[in-house]
């Protein structure tokens, strides 16, 4: 079985870096202990190395297709809903009362983790599912809560979000579904939703859809979106599935996770489709929120996996691939001598550390960020919870983000080392970099989500959660200083953290004098820069801790396994935190040449 993963690197994340520890003593979490946690770790890397891995490459050869009015997916998919359902993973989160197991969220993240690096399209079915199910659970009536989430949790329906339209992308200000009140309490909705990923297949029984649509004299824009329970089939009072005229007219052929489903829905052709509201009327986008939110992580998480195994595989290659001699004294080869393996090479070194140093240190911020949605749950007082809520949602859009963007350059770094078997379906890096592609579109592109940070969640509360994790990173900072060893590195951080004060400040003034168009102009960029930054302090927090684990002879994985990390920190800060001085120039450059009003030339001039 090839290697797909580190174990030891996720359970040095969360027991070291995170010390997850400290959540046991939380009520909530109180059953559970490092043992446990560790056999649930144990358990999934089974299933994962059993099951889901070796039908990775069969998936993407025999992609999920649309035939006779029905979705057809691969046969695994079965499997992994029983699984998923059996073993408690699509509850594992939820509360006991709920049929859940109360897991913390950063432990929950930790087995996604095993699970989207074995096999990309399969947790996408559960995942969804599972995210559904927590929304009705949040905002649904004690009936509707009833009615779907226990099958839900099971395995035996499947869940899923119904935002996008044909002629509303992105702008969901303009969606057109309507949902009309009927007498019996129910809405009669009329619509159509496309990219609805794992929105039907024929190994789940039933598929509850939750769709935002428009209640007739409701305001314009998203103030008038409410949210709607609709399912493919209604459960009578005899409990028989009935038809709901919800109808699958395709499924979208992809470049990438083709074994994961994503079709087009039509609801009410024949004006007979029910709908249940969830949440207050006209209020559905923030109701909607919730599971868009943790659908960012969870596509972060996803890309950071994806990157991992791409590294794992690059890495095997590098360690087995003989070319070359090694260019030693006098700058001459000895061709007399056998080849060398091309991890040899400074520049294959260079790009699997490249590699190593995207998918570690965005994996390390994905479980920060499910380490602080546990925080902001089970905290004991009304401050420290508001504290842990906005710092998730300050970094949310960066821990989408950055995994998205650098994992595909960090595979793209994969496919070089193979060479040419790169760009061949032998190997596995052309798979990843096609499947990867699409996390920096799902659940709203890169530059959506570069607007949210710096148009909405660094503004928020006049800054606060800006400050909140400048205090977390000076934390850091002055951990560890206090060491030889990693004090340059600790300087550097500080003085990044400074430059990106200056260019928000910079860019703060267009707000201030009311010309925000050029102040969110360049967010893109702003998101690069300040991924960087809080990608650096990850790897100081994993470089400090990996130090102190020396210091104190606690080598639980051996010392070339610290010695490894505080090496890649080394690398990071030398070739990705550097990056930041150009994109400061980038960002405080006067000219404003992508805003049309100032640019009078068009671009096909």
């Amino acid at each position: 079985m090839a290697q797909y993963m580190s174990m030891d690197t996720l359970r040095f994340l969360i027991h070291e870096v995170l010390d997850v520890q400290q959540l046991l003593k939380y009520d909530r979490f109180k059953d559970y202990d490092k043992a446990s946690f560790d056999l649930l770790l144990d358990s999934t890397k089974s299933f994962a190395d059993q099951f889901m891995y070796p039908v990775f490459k069969e998936m993407d050869k025999s992609p999920a297709y649309f035939k006779d009015g029905k979705i057809h997916v691969h046969e695994a998919v079965e499997k992994m809903m029983e699984y998923a359902g059996q073993n408690g993973t699509i509850g594992s989160t939820f509360d006991y009362e709920h049929g859940g197991m109360q897991l913390p969220h950063v432990i929950e993240s930790a087995l996604a983790h095993i699970g989207q690096c074995a096999n990309n399209s399969l947790t996408g079915y559960p995942g969804l599912t599972s995210g559904a199910a927590q929304l009705i659970v949040n905002f649904g009536t004690q009936d509707l809560i009833d009615t779907y989430v226990p099958k839900m949790i099971e395995g035996k329906w499947g869940g899923t979000m119904c935002l996008t339209e044909p002629q509303a992308g992105s702008s969901l200000s303009d969606i057109t579904t309507s949902a009309e009140s009927q007498a019996d309490g129910s809405y009669s909705i009329k619509g159509q939703k496309i990219f609805i990923s794992g929105g039907d297949h024929e190994y789940c029984e039933n598929f509850v859809h939750l769709v935002l649509a428009r209640i007739e004299g409701a305001p314009k824009g998203t103030k008038g979106i409410s949210l709607f329970v609709v399912p493919k089939y209604i459960l009578s009072d005899e409990g028989n599935l009935l038809p709901n005229d919800v109808i699958t007219t395709a499924d979208f052929q992809k470049m990438g996770q083709r074994g994961y489903c994503t079709t087009h829905l039509v609801f009410g052709e024949k004006s007979l489709c029910k709908g249940w509201l969830i949440g207050p009327e006209n209020k559905g986008l923030k109701c909607m929120f919730l599971m868009m939110n943790g659908a960012r992580i969870d596509v972060g998480l996803t890309a950071a996996s994806t990157a991992t195994a791409a590294y794992y595989a690059s890495l095997q290659y590098a360690k087995e691939r003989p070319q070359g001699r090694r260019v030693l004294s006098g700058g001459k080869k000895n061709t007399d001598e056998e080849q060398t393996t091309i991890i040899d090479h400074p520049d294959v070194r260079r790009m699997l550390l490249l590699q190593k140093s995207i998918s570690e240190g965005a994996l390390s911020l994905l479980l920060n960020a499910s380490y602080y949605h546990d925080l902001s749950k089970v905290s004991e007082s009304d401050e420290e919870r508001k504290k842990y809520h906005l710092l998730l949602e300050l970094i949310t859009p960066i821990a989408k983000t950055y995994p998205s963007e650098m994992g595909q350059i960090s595979i793209s770094n994969g496919m070089q080392i193979l060479g040419g078997y790169g760009y061949c379906t032998d190997f596995p890096l052309e798979q990843y970099y096609r499947d990867i592609r699409i996390m920096a579109i799902y659940e709203g592109t890169t530059g959506i989500q570069s607007l949210d940070l710096l148009g909405r969640k660094i503004v928020m509360q006049n800054g606060e959660a800006l400050k909140l994790l400048t205090k977390e990173i000076i934390y850091t900072i002055k951990e560890a200083v206090a060491f030889d060893l990693l004090k340059p590195y600790a300087d550097q951080l500080k003085t990044a953290s400074k430059k990106l004060e200056t260019v928000l400040m910079h860019l703060l003034q267009f707000a201030m004098n009311g010309d925000h168009e050029r102040f969110i102009a360049d967010a893109t960029p702003f998101m690069e820069l300040m991924s960087n930054i809080v990608i650096g302090w990850q790897w100081l927090k994993i470089g400090l801790r990996a130090h102190i684990a020396q210091i104190n002879g606690k080598e639980v994985y051996g010392n070339a396994f610290y010695e490894n990390k505080i090496h890649t920190m080394k690398f990071y800060y030398k070739y990705e935190l550097t990056k930041i001085e150009g994109l400061a120039l980038t960002l405080m450059h006067p000219d404003a040449l992508t805003i049309k009003e100032k640019n009078k030339a068009t671009l096909t001039e």
